[in-house]
């Protein structure tokens, strides 16, 4: 199965194992609770799937590269104890807790969460004095004498033997206990991954003509070449912060992250292209409304890869200026959750205002929602269920919260009806922006449908635009916000197409004789 997929069922297992009965009991018993066991190629977002799981779920993770370890490490260091067994005293070896279950007690100190995932990668791959103890974690959950808390999911990781030669084959003893999930890569999933995380379009619309280059693995007599979706992920960051730095990015470059020859070569002409197309055709121009008729008239020429290189460059375009809105909107939306509890803080309501009226501090009462909100913060941050953007947009809130309450106590406004009233009127300042970020990007996405229009009318390369806007979270978010007629215009008609496709395919195996 893909990424996707193995996502989902990875979800429903442990929303499974973690549902209770009404006597408070795992309605599934630990001891019944399966490890899940990942193994596919690397570099496909094995380790990334668990981190959103368990940020999305709200679960604690705990997650090690048990190759990194040592039997020591993994089990605990040995220690004689003196016990008494019938009445005689015997020396006898036990061990200290494990380094990856104290984690987890760790980690249930650090965030409060007493449920969680405890991710082992590579676990196929450990050394030979290791892998009796992986066994009997897979077989028994415990690591040494020491049994992994209650409430705790074990998923692990591993490589099939064609990537890795220490790969180590599970006995049926093994697998008879663990829930196995193959997973192997898919591009048209990673590319819904790519739109949402911000993927350089160069790699997008590359990967989209030259799909074999995506996920390729090839032993040849200098070795292995290869190249993967991690590859083309942390090149694409490469590109992002060498365009701004002023830096050329060359053949050389690529091939320390997509360590294939050939595919590099073949990715390094088509950047070059990429740069040269976007200059050429001025795609901020067309998103202003400035559609040139030399523009148009060179698209309609040009050969079928240029076309999907330009289609791609409006939609690199359009994709920032959608996610701008949906950051700032994000950014709003919090705010406003803020302001709500400020004034019922404020209590302004009803019979409750005159009294309110007569005094208070009203900036210290928006220092305690700062304080507050900053605790909250905090604690999403140790249990690590913030992505990067949204602890960005949440630190932006605390900001601006901070900025009223100085401005509130610069002003020594008395009376908390006046306070509020000023507070709104910031944050009215805070939507307006947000309409204005909008209003831009329904803008841009309609000029850049008359530039298709224009070049293409309702062709194959206005279904590869409406499939690519399909495909991008931020573009399906801004329509369903914001409504754009073009777009359900033409994507009602996409639709139509493949619904005829299909039933011409159905057609035509009746025809030859197909399943009726």
């Amino acid at each position: 199965m893909n990424i996707k997929r193995a996502k989902e069922e990875i979800r429903n297992s442990i929303e499974a194992y973690l549902s209770k009965n009404e006597y408070g009991e795992y309605r599934i018993p630990p001891i019944r609770q399966r490890p899940l066991l990942l193994i596919g190629p690397p570099g496909i977002g094995k380790t990334q799937i668990m981190e959103q799981i368990a940020r999305e779920n709200k679960l604690g993770l705990v997650s090690y590269t048990i190759t990194h370890h040592t039997r020591q490490s993994a089990i605990g260091l040995p220690f004689i104890r003196e016990k008494e067994y019938g009445g005689k005293s015997y020396s006898v070896t036990e061990y200290t807790m494990s380094e990856i279950i104290a984690s987890v007690y760790d980690k249930m100190e650090q965030t409060g969460l007493k449920e969680g995932i405890l991710f082992i990668d590579e676990i196929n791959c450990v050394s030979e004095t290791l892998a009796p103890a992986m066994l009997q974690f897979l077989q028994c959950k415990t690591f040494g004498n020491q049994k992994v808390p209650e409430g705790w999911i074990i998923v692990a990781a591993g490589n099939p033997p064609e990537y890795n030669k220490s790969v180590r084959e599970f006995d049926v003893v093994t697998l008879d206990r663990i829930k196995k999930i193959e997973v192997e890569a898919d591009f048209s999933v990673w590319k819904e991954y790519a739109y949402e995380s911000g993927i350089h379009n160069a790699v997008i619309s590359y990967l989209e003509l030259k799909k074999e280059y995506f996920y390729k693995v090839e032993t040849t007599v200098d070795g292995k070449l290869f190249a993967t979706a991690r590859g083309w992920e942390d090149l694409s960051q490469l590109i992002r912060v060498y365009e701004d730095l002023g830096k050329t990015i060359d053949r050389e470059v690529i091939y320390q992250y997509i360590q294939h020859w050939r595919i590099a070569k073949d990715f390094a002409n088509y950047l070059e292209l990429y740069y040269k197309y976007r200059k050429d055709y001025r795609v901020k121009e067309i998103l202003e409304g400035r559609i040139s008729d030399g523009a148009v008239d060179r698209i309609r020429r040009a050969a079928f890869d240029e076309k999907l290189s330009v289609i791609g460059l409006l939609l690199a375009a359009l994709h920032e200026q959608f996610e701008t809105a949906w950051r700032f909107d994000q950014y709003v939306t919090g705010l406003y959750g803020q302001m709500k509890k400020y004034k019922k803080s404020l209590a302004l309501d009803g019979a409750e205002v005159a009294e309110n009226q007569k005094g208070g501090d009203a900036a210290e009462l928006l220092a305690e929602i700062c304080e507050e909100f900053a605790a909250e913060l905090g604690q999403q941050k140790k249990a690590e269920h913030l992505t990067r953007e949204e602890e960005h947009i949440q630190t932006e809130i605390l900001h601006t919260l901070e900025g009223y309450r100085t401005e509130l106590k610069g002003e020594g406004t008395a009376k908390k009806e006046e306070a509020f009233a000023r507070v709104k009127e910031w944050f009215g300042a805070k939507t307006r922006e947000r309409t204005a970020y909008l209003e831009k990007a329904d803008r841009a996405l309609n000029c850049a449908f008359d530039f298709m229009e224009r070049a293409f009318g309702d062709s194959q390369e206005m279904v590869v635009f409406i499939t690519e806007l399909n495909t991008d979270y931020f573009a399906v978010w801004f329509v369903d916000m914001n409504g754009c007629d073009r777009f359900y215009k033409y994507n009602k008609s996409l639709l139509f197409s493949e619904r005829q496709k299909g039933i011409l395919q159905e057609l035509a195996e009746i025809e030859a004789g197909g399943p009726f």
